[in-house]
């Protein structure tokens, strides 16, 4: 029996494969730019890489990370950043190309999550939440040290909890949600509305760039998502008992611009005596994390 298996993580900007031993090791991986504007060119970009990863090996499962919200008990995706794949049936899609085989779906959020339990700067904890900064805000959960998704399988999307009640519409249909403020592009957004001539295509890591030189509009654009995203996890904690929060993430990269506000909300709003101790930990698996949780829900189930 083989003691690999096949891991996917479909995103709106790239999808990834990778073949992963027991030990949680990709020992090969492909990835290629996510065709978002017809459901089947994105799908037959994810057969490509299932072809380039496997290239006739057997595998004993398959696990997929996907962009959400995702329905794990139907096993469809319905990821907000491909409005192509609504409903979209992806386990029997996957399934139908490995019969035989089982294949288990969760959000990429949970999956990064699981990775970072399993392998990452959560472990050996318990009860944690994982935090994926980036375009958008993503999370997962896990509780008494197993992954915990709900009754869909999205449970942990701190992206949504609300920081601004009266704050900017966010494409879930909802107002004022943590990605609102803390997503990658809404931060350079902010810093323009607010004056930032940044450069034509900027993104968070040039506002960060300039934060580090001193200028002030990006330093507060980092202080406000910090800030978002320090109440979603404070939020998160008081509801699970939080022991630790993980947080990756494009966005995260830029370390103590975003980990210094975090760290400062958290030490104001999270006062009850059972949330002492609570810590927020950098990723460690960076943009391995997806597939090696995907890994985990086949290699730990």
């Amino acid at each position: 029996m083989t003691d690999l298996v096949l891991a996917l993580d479909v995103g709106g900007t790239k999808i990834a494969g990778g073949l992963v031993d027991r030990s949680g090791a990709v020992r090969r991986a492909a990835r290629v730019a996510t065709p978002t504007e017809d459901a089947e060119l994105t799908w037959r970009a994810v057969v490509d890489v299932v072809e380039q990863v496997l290239e006739g090996e057997t595998v004993a499962g398959v696990g997929i990370a996907c962009a959400g919200p995702v329905d794990a008990v139907a096993g469809s995706a319905s990821p907000i950043n491909l409005p192509a794949w609504q409903g979209f049936p992806l386990r029997d899609r996957v399934s139908a190309l490995l019969p035989g085989v089982p294949v288990e779906l969760a959000g990429d959020g949970p999956c990064m999550a699981l990775g970072e339990h399993w392998l990452g700067a959560g472990q050996g904890s318990r009860f944690m939440v994982g935090l994926v900064v980036s375009t958008g805000v993503g999370g997962g959960l896990v509780l008494g040290g197993r992954p915990f998704g709900g009754r869909t399988g999205n449970a942990g999307h701190l992206g949504h909890v609300v920081v601004e009640p009266d704050g900017e519409p966010c494409t879930c249909g909802g107002r004022g949600c943590a990605e609102t403020v803390a997503g990658g592009p809404r931060m350079v957004a902010w810093a323009r509305k607010q004056g930032w001539q940044g450069p034509e295509h900027a993104d968070a890591a040039h506002l960060a760039a300039a934060a580090l030189t001193g200028e002030e509009l990006p330093k507060a654009a980092y202080e406000r998502a910090g800030h978002a995203v320090g109440l979603a996890i404070a939020a998160t904690a008081a509801v699970c008992d939080l022991d630790v929060a993980v947080v990756g993430g494009g966005v995260a990269q830029a370390g103590d611009l975003l980990f210094d506000p975090i760290r400062r909300t958290i030490s104001i709003h999270c006062g009850l005596s059972y949330l002492d101790g609570l810590r927020v930990e950098p990723a460690r698996l960076g943009g391995q994390a997806g597939l090696v949780g995907a890994a985990a829900l086949v290699l730990q189930p």
